[in-house]
């Protein structure tokens, strides 16, 4: 989720880069850089944030023509190697998105003599353009940007410099956000309005593989066929506060809407639907050693740890494989049994949470395989684990965990996929089933978001109760946990999870009518057994809002509110059932008037013991 921006005009392209640079920060922080073209291309990065950048560009640095990047990392740690301009002679790029095929484009690259000096996938499409442009000498560089584009696979928005063209920038797009401003003194491109709304609020919305051109005497679009298109200019009514947020009134609602694409990037270029399978490079485990494993400890803290109780039914369900669920500050303390046939695996949004970092210490001890699921190239769990596996969230401000939760069960789905085809207890056929209803996510998580006035309604009604209850059962129990947990956080409202089949060992004491109960009710095995569990708390007065399945029709007669979710196979319910109860959290702690982005008493990484 980097940031990119492009100013060609007649005002100092250096002052407006840096400072449309700082707008889009959250976008990413781990390292920034900037390019302006004067005769010739002047590069300045850096590893760290923009005023990190802004101490190394020299006072006598300007120009006219530019672009900028802050940047979350991908692909490769963040080093001031990594971090964007790349190069490739006379061409400067920068980049939002994931190539997903570059290291076969690389391999081809290197094979025409092409060195790479950094590690990320980005550099591919510098090379790329320059060598296009070598072997085509009659393509200007609109035309070997078409080109390249019909070359890459992945998300991409990206600006291009070039020598030989010195008056304009060229931009393309696919699956990455990317806007056009039009000012007086010039035009602007972006990853959002943020970026440029102190200059002008006439903004054009760049759509998939379409392409731009932009210098001082104005803008031209393009669509794939290299025909000019019109476009629409809208004008931006936001502030620039509100701009930093989409207009979302908080970051967490934001993210909460971010979802669909947050789940596409997690799983891209990691699915062959045809065959089946799911292609894991980052997992740096054999066959052999996949087939002999005996167990699989997670080990994980709050959300996280919510996360890995989802993956203990995954691992468990689809590959046979024995899977124990630890909180990470009590693994530390304990004696745990493990040895060199157990697989350990460490959830951690930020990589740097203490007591996860802690207990993968000590699993290594034992000679454990040890992987990571986190947000963060680069963290410190990346250093202590032989595996990492990544989740293509990009940054997450508000403290509750919102799209790193559902992004963290894509990347468990895809192992525990993994691991079953690979161990014989998953067929083909079985697992494409699955894999065909993970890429259907996105467009289903949307349909949720589309119907969040229902859920808006419900935690407006219920928003004065002191007590929430929530239920579920299987892959839907820790779902109960991580509502209750999003509720607490943020609406300091009292919430419990619970198997739903617990409710007769003591909560059942506590229910009364002035205690409502979310119920997890969908479609799966265990669908019944809920509905008795509904039935045993509205016999105890409890008013019941349930998470239900489209074409359920049953559950009206049992519940007094529902909130609907798509028909989805049973083991992806909890993405979507997540999702809902996101939302229930949000609206009821907006009702309540609390502070959701930044909750009392809270941190979004806990880094010390």
């Amino acid at each position: 989720m980097c940031g990119i921006v492009g100013y060609v005009g007649t005002e100092n392209a250096v002052d407006i880069i840096i400072s449309s640079l700082k707008k889009l920060e959250y976008r990413g922080y781990d390292s920034a850089g900037i390019t302006v073209l004067n005769q010739k291309l002047e590069t300045y990065k850096t590893v760290g944030k923009i005023a990190d950048l802004e101490k190394i560009i020299p006072a006598n640095f300007t120009g006219h023509i530019g672009i900028g990047h802050t940047r979350w990392a991908t692909h490769g740690k963040p080093e001031t190697r990594n971090a964007h301009p790349h190069l490739s002679s006379n061409i400067a790029v920068v980049h939002n998105g994931i190539i997903e095929n570059y290291m076969k484009l690389k391999e081809k690259l290197i094979s025409q003599g092409y060195e790479f000096l950094s590690d990320t996938d980005t550099e591919v499409i510098a090379h790329l353009l320059h060598s296009t442009i070598k072997n085509n000498t009659q393509f200007s560089l609109l035309d070997a940007v078409r080109h390249v584009m019909n070359e890459m696979e992945g998300s991409y928005a990206i600006a291009v410099l070039y020598t030989a063209e010195p008056d304009h920038i060229v931009l393309a797009r696919k699956d990455s956000p990317l806007v056009i401003g039009l000012g007086n003194n010039g035009f602007f491109a972006a990853s959002d309005v943020t970026a440029f709304l102190r200059y002008t609020k006439n903004a054009v919305y760049v759509n998939d593989k379409e392409l731009v051109l932009i210098s001082p005497t104005g803008v031209e679009f393009y669509n794939n066929d290299g025909q000019q298109i019109e476009k629409k200019v809208d004008i931006i009514e936001w502030d620039e506060e509100a701009a930093e947020k989409a207009g979302y009134e908080h970051f967490m609602l934001k993210e909460i809407h971010e979802q669909p694409a947050s789940i596409q990037d997690t799983y891209a270029g990691k699915i062959s639907e045809l065959e089946g399978r799911v292609i894991l490079d980052e997992l740096k485990m054999s066959d052999d050693q996949l087939k002999n494993l005996q167990r699989i400890t997670i080990i994980a803290c709050g959300t996280s740890w919510n996360a890995g109780c989802v993956g203990k039914y995954l691992f468990e369900s689809l590959a046979g494989i024995h899977t124990d669920i630890e909180t990470a500050s009590e693994f530390r303390y304990g004696d745990p049994v493990l040895c060199g046939q157990v697989f350990t695996l460490a959830i951690t949004q930020s990589g740097e949470t203490a007591d996860t970092l802690a207990a993968i210490r000590s699993s290594k001890a034992y000679g454990c395989k040890a992987a990571a699921i986190t947000n963060v190239v680069g963290s410190s769990i990346t250093r202590e684990t032989d595996s990492v596996l990544f989740t293509r969230a990009g940054p997450e401000i508000g403290v509750a965990a919102t799209k790193t939760f559902t992004a963290q069960l894509i990347i468990l789905y895809l192992m525990a996929i993994h691991m079953g085809t690979v161990r014989g207890r998953l067929t083909p056929e079985n697992a494409r089933d699955i894999l065909v209803g993970i890429k259907q996510l996105p467009g289903q998580v949307q349909k949720v978001l589309n119907n969040k006035n229902i859920i808006k309604e419900c935690a407006e009604h219920y928003a004065k109760v002191q007590d929430y209850f929530f239920i579920g059962r299987h892959v839907n129990y820790p779902v109960s946990l991580e509502g209750a947990l999003k509720l607490k956080e943020i609406s300091y409202i009292h919430a419990e999870g619970y198997a739903a089949g617990e409710l007769k060992h003591g909560p059942l004491a506590l229910i009364s009518s002035e205690t409502p109960v979310v119920a997890i009710a969908t479609k799966g095995h265990t669908y019944e057994k809920v509905l008795s569990n509904i039935k045993e708390v509205k016999a105890r007065g409890a008013e019941v809002i349930a998470i239900a399945n489209q074409s359920d029709t049953e559950i009206n007669k049992y519940v007094d509110m529902v909130l609907r979710i798509p028909d989805c196979h049973e083991l992806l319910s909890p993405v979507l059932s997540s999702v809902v109860l996101q939302l229930l959290a949000y609206y009821t702690a907006y009702a309540r008037g609390c502070s959701i982005d930044k909750p009392r008493n809270l941190a979004k990484s806990v880094t010390v013991e």
